[in-house]
């Protein structure tokens, strides 16, 4: 039975926007990682845990796990908290 996580992605830190963390995303976890041998890297002949299904909702990501037969791990979104900073303040003090 194959097994996935079902998540929104966090933003990335390299940039304060967030783009592209409105898609909800189906992963499939990696059944047999091995390293390799020639450069350390680790590998999997599973072909399945490079795949990564975008979904619009999580209702829609849900039920295309429901009807594949696939079992999941829902992760959901942390809220974000949003401090107020002026720039003044910094001359203030």
């Amino acid at each position: 039975m194959r097994k996935a996580k079902i998540y929104i992605p966090n933003k990335s830190p390299m940039q304060s926007g967030v783009g592209k963390t409105d898609k909800w995303i189906l992963e499939y976890e990696t059944n047999d990682p091995s390293n390799n041998p020639l450069m350390g890297w680790e590998s999997s002949n599973d072909t399945y845990s490079t795949m990564k299904l975008e979904f619009t909702t999580k209702e829609l990501a849900i039920n295309f796990a429901k009807k594949k037969k696939i079992d999941f791990e829902l992760i959901e979104p942390r809220k974000r908290k949003v401090i107020k900073k002026s720039y003044a303040n910094n001359f203030l003090n």
